[in-house]
């Protein structure tokens, strides 16, 4: 009996990690180890701004919420002509929504809904404004969205085009060349690393 009992314990205990590990794997991003630089290029808003006050809201059904962060817009890089006073995200970081922690600055990367609503989640480019660098505050990476980023993890990468910048990836996805280099595309169209001023 004891042994019966103690099974079912352990399966029970199984049953719940499992389901604990896909529930922590559910938020999955195609494009996670993006440069910072494509993110900006396919996000349809990107904004430096203040969390000034955050509240759970209806999501339209009664079983979901959303997390709405009210923000003071310091700086539109790309997006609407309204200044953007609140973004949305998931409730949980299983739903892939983001944490925010509020009278905090951030650069934030997003996408527009139909209804006119900004909607963030993990697999955008967020950050704290006082941990980017130069570069990544001053976005030049508009000028480089018809360049092609490739990502590049052995010594024998070759670009395929002009259009291209070989991303060589440090220990860290976010590393040094991330932070400080943009692809831009020059007068001839071929493409190249240009290391933003103050880095």
């Amino acid at each position: 009996m004891t042994w019966t009992a103690n099974s079912c314990f352990v399966t029970l205990a199984i049953l719940f990690l499992w389901r604990g590990e896909k529930v922590a794997e559910a938020c999955r991003c195609s494009r996670y180890n993006a440069h910072p630089q494509e993110k900006f290029c396919s996000s349809d808003v990107v904004i430096r701004g203040k969390v000034v006050g955050v509240q759970e809201v209806d999501a339209g059904n009664d079983t979901i919420k959303r997390i709405k962060y009210d923000i003071k817009q310091i700086k539109m890089f790309k997006g609407p002509s309204d200044d953007v006073d609140a973004i949305y995200t998931a409730p949980t970081s299983a739903m892939c929504g983001v944490t925010l922690e509020n009278g905090k600055e951030y650069l934030i990367t997003g996408k527009l809904n139909d209804d006119g609503t900004i909607h963030i989640n993990l697999c955008d480019f967020i950050q704290a404004w006082d941990d980017l660098s130069e570069t990544q505050k001053t976005q030049p990476y508009e000028m480089g969205c018809g360049c092609k980023i490739t990502l590049c993890t052995s010594i024998s990468c070759m670009v395929s085009s002009p259009a291209e910048c070989l991303w060589m990836i440090e220990n860290e996805i976010y590393g040094e060349l991330a932070k400080h280099l943009a692809c831009i595309k020059r007068s001839d169209d071929s493409c190249a690393w240009y290391r933003g001023s103050g880095n």
